[in-house]
């Protein structure tokens, strides 16, 4: 039998995660070139309410979390020349 999967939301899209998953695993579920760019400086997840998450914790069923960074459309750093 195949555990139930757990649904969370990243950047207000659900997706669907295995228990004992981290964030960053649903952000690779959202987005794997996203989920690369978790850095912690530049690029990072937020919760619901707006509060730091480790890319490492585990996700909570029914959760919201967003990726927020501060990157150009071309993927170099904002500041960069």
């Amino acid at each position: 039998m195949v555990a139930a999967g757990l649904r969370v939301f990243v950047n207000e899209q659900p997706v669907m995660v295995e228990p004992g998953s981290a964030v960053r695993d649903a952000v690779a579920a959202f987005d794997g070139a996203l989920a690369q760019r978790l850095d912690g400086a530049r690029v990072f997840v937020i919760d619901g309410v707006g509060r730091r998450i480790s890319p490492d914790h585990p996700v909570e069923a029914g959760h919201i979390y967003r990726v927020v960074g501060s990157v150009r459309r071309d993927g170099s750093p904002r500041g960069d020349p």
